[in-house]
This record gives structure tokens, C-alpha cells and sequence, in this order.
């Protein structure tokens, strides 16, 4: 029934973010037709989480994409050499180490080490 899913980030600098996430993350992408990039993503996971209010606004609206990576730190000093500021912390959440990574548009993509099961 379910074959895939599909993300979609909204940007003021959209050319750039796609050049960054093909070129500097290495994600794979085909041309949907005049240039339009889709990428591929890694196997994904859907988490649901308890929440009874937000607060960035309405709760129906509440979506957050984070990357999963095997030793974050690695990862980190690889995004350093292609040039990515990746100064950002890192907290120890328990389930996990997680930080962010900055978007040429301004987003913050998350991205963690997961000390739990996954579903892959």
C-alpha cells in the first residue's frame, strides 16, 4: 500500500539548498522535468510523539526532519572539510547526540546518532 515518502522543505534560497544537498551531502537526485531536483533520501523513519500543544503554532503543522548518521562526529569533521559550519552544539539526549546542520537558506537541518533500535 505505502511505497515511499516524500518530504518537501520550502526555501528563499531553493537553488542553493538543493545544490547543497546533492553536492555537499551527496544525496542523489534526478530531474522531475525543467530542472526541478528531486532528492533521494537515506531508508527513512516516522516517529509519533505526545504532544498536546506546540509552540511554533499549530500542532497539525508540526513536522521536523532530522538525519541519522552512525558516529556523529565523523560526520561532522566530513561536513567541516566540504566547508559546512558545523559549530552548532551537540546535546546529549540520552536516546541520542544530536545537532543540527545549517542550510544555505537558512533552515537547520536536524541530525543525530541514535542510541536506540532503528527500524532499519
Amino acid at each position: 500500500m505505502i511505497i515511499g515518502s516524500h518530504a518537501t522543505m520550502y526555501s528563499a534560497r531553493a537553488d542553493e539548498d538543493r545544490a547543497f544537498l546533492r553536492d555537499t551531502l551527496g544525496l542523489s537526485a534526478v530531474d522531475a522535468g525543467g530542472g526541478w531536483l528531486v532528492l533521494a533520501l537515506p531508508p527513512a523513519e516516522l516517529s509519533v510523539h505526545p504532544a498536546e500543544a506546540v509552540p511554533r503554532g499549530d500542532l497539525a503543522d508540526l513536522v521536523e526532519l532530522y538525519l541519522l548518521c552512525d558516529d556523529l562526529d565523523a560526520t561532522i569533521a566530513e561536513l567541516r572539510d566540504k566547508g559546512v559550519d558545523m559549530s552548532g552544539e551537540i546535546t546529549d539526549e540520552g536516546w541520542g547526540l544530536v545537532t543540527s546542520i545549517p542550510m544555505p537558506g537558512g533552515a537547520r537541518l536536524g541530525l543525530y546518532q541514535p542510541r536506540h533500535p532503528t527500524a532499519h
